[in-house]
């Protein structure tokens, strides 16, 4: 049994086109790894299958909620949900993920955003933190809220909060997925939690990419796309690299190229998590120029990228490592892309099966649970940022 001074953590994972049955289900296993303790805290994540489910996805979050009996509930629909050791993708399913924190301090949060003519871009419901908030879980609903704004307003007034989470993604039209917090469930927006006080958690953001070819200084940039990079033209850099590959290798860097950003202009070396991976969209063919998705500006050191399997899973292996340090985690929430799982697996068990398997002492007993998202949050060299194709972890001690 758990020593009641510690945090405690506890797992289910229900399955099923009853989904209010698996809500029961899943909560009913969560709250058993407590020890019959009172959770303070209860992560829930509901994938309503196919079809137009949205109605049985809200009963079931609901259902959660009201029998959890949690200090604070927050969760999303989701494409496909991650518990007990397994991931569930495109089948009616709910996973819980129930902690008792001692003296952790937990503020639900509420959020929406405007756009105003004087401001720009406004989002209501985001306290100034408090000087002991560590951590804040975020869930977003992709088609009403700007999160990629939030976290930049995030980063300028708080740059000491961490921000992990996901964007829900069970359904592909607007008013069509559900937010839950503390009893309620959200159309639009997003919700989410404060940490603070003496909760203990780290975070790892595993962008699934390995580099190739050098890092480059750019020299000369329009936008979004990068014109020169070590004052060669970045197309042909880009062919010099990719043509020095192995056939094998050229495939991959085909099928899933990348550029990195390097976060820290000022560091020695710049190694594995010290860029900012973004898409390579494509190449112009009259002027030579690398079309990238965000702009990159001059100056800044950029490295191209190759997303594939083994390098997916050698970033989250090598990172975890890097994060728990020979301590091990006792809990973990998991966000992974919905372009991971199955579709580029085989198996939609891959992220949560590497992160249990890593997390230390007893790590196979460790409940992890998490969802599918539409895009991942998360810290990268100390500012967070929104990613795609990542498998994001919060873990906790």
């Amino acid at each position: 049994m758990t020593d009641t001074g510690r945090s405690r953590f506890g797992q289910g994972l229900g399955v099923g086109d009853d989904l209010p049955a698996a809500a029961d289900e899943a909560v009913d296993l969560a709250l058993a790894g407590l020890d019959g303790a009172v959770p303070d805290l209860v992560v829930l994540f509901v994938s309503p299958g196919r079809g137009n489910r949205t109605d049985l996805a809200e009963q079931a979050g609901r259902r959660v909620m009201e029998r959890a009996g949690a200090r604070a509930c927050v969760g999303a629909t989701a494409h496909g949900v991650i518990g007990d050791a397994r991931g569930v993708e495109h089948e009616p399913a709910v996973a819980v993920w129930a902690a008792t924190l001692p003296g952790v301090t937990i503020t639900p949060l509420t959020l929406t955003a405007e756009m105003t003519a004087d401001r720009g871009m406004t989002f209501d419901g985001l306290p100034e933190p408090a000087a002991d908030d560590r951590v804040a879980l975020l869930l977003a609903d992709p088609y009403s809220f700007p999160v990629g704004g939030l976290l930049d307003d995030v980063n300028d007034r708080f740059p000491d909060l961490r921000v992990m989470g996901g964007l829900a993604s069970a359904a592909g039209l607007p008013g069509a997925n559900r937010l839950f917090l503390d009893g309620e469930a959200h159309r639009d927006g997003a919700v989410g939690l404060l940490l603070g006080g003496p909760v203990s958690a780290r975070t790892v953001v595993s962008q699934g990419c390995r580099p190739i070819g050098p890092a480059m200084i750019v020299t000369r940039s329009e936008q979004n796309r990068l014109v020169e990079l070590a004052g060669q033209p970045a197309g042909e850099q880009l062919r010099k690299i990719v043509m020095a590959l192995d056939t094998g290798e050229r495939e991959n860097a085909l099928r899933g190229l990348q550029v990195g950003t390097a976060l820290d202009e000022y560091a020695e070396e710049h190694e594995r998590g010290d860029f900012l991976i973004r898409p390579v969209m494509g190449m112009d063919q009259d002027t030579g120029a690398v079309v990238v998705g965000e702009p990159v500006e001059v100056g800044r050191t950029v490295r191209f990228q190759v997303r594939d399997v083994a390098g997916a899973e050698q970033d989250l292996v090598e990172l975890l490592g890097q994060a728990l340090d020979g301590r091990p985690a006792r809990g973990a929430l998991l966000f992974s892309c919905n372009g991971r799982g199955a579709s580029m697996f085989g198996t939609s068990d891959h992220d949560v099966r590497v992160v249990r398997e890593r997390l230390g002492d007893g790590g196979d007993d460790v409940p992890v649970v998490g969802l599918f998202a539409a895009g991942e949050v998360g810290p990268v060299a100390g500012r967070n940022h929104l990613h795609g194709f990542t498998a994001s972890v919060l873990l906790f001690d």
